[in-house]
């Protein structure tokens, strides 16, 4: 009787003891919630990256399948008004994180608090207009010239190609001015760079010789699957597509994918941070881990995407890296003429000489 009352005495003390105790004590785990592209995309991290990254920090990570294009930025802003993060990092592409910056939706990121920043290519440390970096480059990958081997036999050298006359109503090729980046095809392949599209003048150059295109388009698509299939079929034996997915189309159906002497459209999202997110800590660990040359050669492995950081850093093998990206210099998007003064008007021209 009397052991059994000390007993309860002691339980009560050390009950009393742990109710006043900090969380931190218990060992609490932390959390991250991290927003990426849904679908094959998604998957691939919560099996091949997300998991290690919990071994190796003990940092836990909810994955949040998000909307490609302006949907979540639209939400991202409507949470950040309300105090809210839906998601503590972003992977967000880069028309919309210029846009993000016009509302000054980003926080700025500590480089300290991520070495691994060395690592990237310069052209993935993206950065407010005044020189604060707001976001740090998360995958990239290719648009090539792809198209099927039974009805072309000899792969495409060049750009022009889509112009010659024998792609009459052949081609599928992406809706949008701001998706497709035609314009700077155009630029690169017929006016030596991007730097015409500086103008309206010289935008307007470049959408006269695009529209000398249109009788050779099948497909303007929005649907990736729609012109996938086309493709492997030979209804659409050419256009333009994503590298990764044409190379393990090839795997299987007469596709390939080329890159043109011009180059592969380098395409790119970013890992970005609301003003809204409370595990700002939390998130810059997360952005270091997956700047490290190491991560980035097994995104490039398992999930197809092209590294961000220097090549020689990476280890990949020659074939390892010819499967997501090319030594030929790419074709950079210009995400600032998609956001500027002049955007309207190009989705109107758009609109009118090119997609009607």
């Amino acid at each position: 009787m009397v052991r059994s009352r000390i007993l309860s005495a002691v339980s009560l003390v050390l009950l009393a003891a742990l109710v006043f105790l900090p969380a931190a004590s218990f060992g609490a785990a932390k959390s991250i919630k991290v927003g990426v592209y849904g679908g094959y995309f998604k998957d691939s991290f919560d099996k091949h990256i997300f998991p290690d990254f919990t071994k190796e920090t003990g940092i836990q990570v909810e994955s949040v399948a998000e909307p490609t294009g302006e949907a979540w930025l639209v939400q991202l802003e409507q949470a950040a008004k309300a105090g809210v993060a839906p998601a503590d990092v972003n992977m967000i592409a880069q028309t919309p994180m210029l846009r993000g910056q016009k509302t000054n939706l980003w926080m700025p990121l500590d480089l300290k608090k991520i070495p691994n920043h060395k690592n990237l290519l310069p052209v993935f440390i993206h950065k407010y207009p005044d020189g604060r970096v707001d976001g740090i480059g998360a995958v990239s990958w290719y648009i090539t010239l792809v198209s099927n081997t039974k009805v072309f036999p000899e792969a495409p050298k060049s750009w022009a190609d889509m112009w010659a006359a024998d792609k009459k109503d052949k081609l599928g090729l992406l809706a949008l001015a701001s998706n497709s980046f035609l314009l700077e095809v155009t630029a690169k392949t017929f006016f030596g760079g991007t730097q015409i599209l500086d103008t309206r003048e010289g935008i307007q150059k470049a959408l006269d010789k695009l529209a000398a295109l249109k009788p050779n388009v099948k497909l303007w698509y929005r649907d990736e699957a729609q012109f996938e299939q086309a493709l492997k079929a030979g209804e659409i034996p050419m256009g333009q597509y994503y590298h990764d997915v044409a190379t393990l189309a090839a795997k299987e159906h007469p596709v390939r994918s080329t890159f043109p002497k011009e180059g592969g459209i380098l395409d790119s999202g970013i890992w970005a941070v609301t003003k809204a997110c409370k595990k700002v800590e939390e998130a810059h660990v997360f952005i270091n881990y997956m700047s490290r040359p190491d991560i980035q050669k097994k995104l490039a492995l398992k999930v197809g995407t092209a590294p961000t950081v220097k090549r020689e850093l990476t280890g990949l093998t020659d074939a390892e890296f010819a499967a997501v990206s090319s030594e030929i210099p790419p074709i950079l998007p210009r995400y600032d003429i998609y956001t500027g003064e002049l955007s309207d008007w190009i989705n109107q021209k758009w609109t009118e000489m090119i997609t009607r």
